[in-house]
């Protein structure tokens, strides 16, 4: 319930006495201030205390009520002032309403029906409120889509754009020698559960930039996930002003403000210099993360970091990538990282291009390494990051990047390696006369390679490893099914009955037909 303060004027003291104490105005959300004695009593307080509803009467010595409420209302027309009189004629109701008396109550009106015309009084000051909110509201939102729309244009105001500006924003016009307008980059960090945590990024602008505005007589809007603010500053103000206005929001909404100033213009024409200097300003942040404030002023002389890494350090990532170890990986970014934000030149463009060159450098080696070891199939390459996040949050981008390419070349080598999917795929196709060339094309390998990978971890030549694995089969059907010989050569891809007989022969020292009678006889393969 908002509370407002009442003050009482009467010049009799039981009647101001007993309607201040008499009633209960605390329940019922009202403020009573230390009633007033006269008419010119009041109009001296009214300024000081502010109340926004009076009880008054209307014959005082020295000024009446309705003279006083005429004043009142001549200067502060939000005020509601309500008559309270003993006298309960239709003139002095008809003259109340005239100066703008809200209510018109007699002396004997109960205590319940004075706190309803204070109710009622309540009422219409909280929908004036309201109504001037919305407003107001409206007109900023119209001014801020003309500030965007001018600052976007990038282009010097002219006479007629300048004109319309000072006519929006009359608080931010140059009228002091030496005065300057200078924006204002904003990012936001919560620091802990608070309001702020649970507001979307442009509640949370709009809460701290219409603070910011007021309190700065600026201007705010939300610029590509900043806060821009705009405000005048006068001669010897500095950074002061606007340090101090941040550092109490900081406190209020526990949170972390980092601010880049650009440089201030002595013209409004200038805007658009002003503005291009604070966006490059704030670009920044990530390699100044500890300033609190970075002045374009301070950064404008940089000349830039190498664009393009070393061979050293091409050779060292790609060692890195190879060993297959994150823990490793991340502590070599964080020592690169660490290491480009230490250098005095370093810009945020050329800070992008030299760890694009980075990634582009473990895609290179990546696809080197798959040739390499011939694994044939199309290495996937993406930038699944925004190029603009490298200067942002380089550290997440680069662990993400680089422990993909990391994963893709662990999957190549892995334990689950292509020659184990090539027995798996000749397993399942021992019925068909499968070429080395056939398997090899199948896992992604040259042949040449798959063939000195399939000696190295099976042991044996492709052609051997093969024709074991058809006669294991022949073996089991011989043992566990009746299908006739010819049947079972034909299963493992024999057609010639004559030459499997020959072959089984020589590999278990046994005929089908002997090894089918005595399978226990049967000497192992192995």
């Amino acid at each position: 319930m908002t509370t407002l303060k009442v003050l009482i004027v009467d010049d009799e003291v039981i009647i101001r006495n007993g309607l201040s104490t008499v009633i209960n105005w605390a329940d019922n959300g009202f403020t009573v201030l230390a009633p007033a004695a006269s008419a010119e009593e009041a109009l001296q307080r009214i300024p000081v205390d502010m109340p926004e509803i009076i009880f008054t009467d209307i014959r005082m010595t020295g000024l009446s009520g309705l003279d006083m409420a005429h004043q009142v209302k001549q200067r502060f027309p939000e005020i509601e002032i309500i008559v309270i009189s003993g006298f309960d004629e239709f003139t002095y109701a008809q003259q109340a309403m005239r100066e703008g008396v809200s209510d018109y109550l007699l002396k004997t009106s109960r205590p319940g029906e004075i706190i309803e015309a204070a109710v009622q009084a309540r009422e219409r000051i909280l929908q004036h409120r309201l109504h001037q909110a919305k407003g107001k509201a409206q007109e900023m939102v119209v001014n801020r889509g003309f500030l965007r729309r001018l600052l976007a244009s990038g282009v010097s105001l002219d006479e007629h754009a300048e004109n319309e500006l000072w006519e929006r924003y009359p608080e931010l016009r140059l009228t002091t020698p030496g005065s300057v307008l200078q924006i204002w980059m904003l990012s936001v960090h919560p620091l802990h559960q608070d309001e702020l945590e649970h507001l979307t990024l442009g509640e949370r602008h709009s809460l701290l930039g219409t603070e910011l505005a007021e309190g700065l007589h600026g201007a705010w809007l939300e610029w590509n996930g900043s806060l821009l603010l705009l405000v005048r500053t006068e001669p010897g103000d500095g950074w002061g002003r606007v340090d101090s206005a941040l550092r109490k929001l900081e406190s209020t909404h526990a949170c972390r403000i980092k601010a880049a100033s650009g440089r201030p213009v002595s013209s409004v024409r200038e805007l658009d210099r002003a503005l291009k200097t604070a966006v490059e300003a704030s670009s920044y942040e990530w390699l100044l993360h500890s300033e609190r404030h970075i002045r374009y002023e301070d950064i404008e002389g940089r000349k830039g970091i190498e664009t393009v890494c070393s061979m050293e350090e091409e050779t060292e990532l790609s060692s890195l990538l190879r060993s297959g170890q994150s823990a490793d990986l991340e502590a070599w970014v964080a020592d690169v990282l660490e290491r480009i934000q230490s250098q005095s030149q370093a810009t945020p463009g050329s800070v992008q291009a030299y760890l694009h060159s980075l990634l582009v450098s473990g895609q290179r080696w990546l696809i080197r390494a798959a040739t390499s070891i011939g694994y044939t199939s199309p290495v996937k390459i993406e930038d699944n990051f925004d190029i603009r996040d490298l200067t942002k949050k380089p550290e997440k981008v680069l662990i993400d990047s680089l422990g993909l390419i990391m994963k893709q070349y662990r999957d190549m080598v892995s334990t689950t390696s292509p020659v184990h999917r090539a027995i798996s795929f000749i397993h399942e196709h021992l019925g068909q006369s499968l070429s080395l060339q056939q398997v090899a094309k199948h896992v992604h390998m040259n042949p040449n390679y798959f063939s000195e990978m399939f000696k190295k971890e099976t042991g044996q030549n492709y052609i051997e490893f093969v024709t074991q694995a058809k006669l294991r089969k022949a073996m089991t059907l011989l043992r566990e099914t009746p299908a006739k010989i010819s049947e079972i050569a034909n299963e493992i891809g024999y057609e010639d009955i004559k030459y499997f007989n020959r072959l089984f022969k020589k590999w278990t020292g046994q005929t089908p037909s002997e090894y089918r009678a005595n399978p226990e006889f049967c000497p192992s393969m192995d």
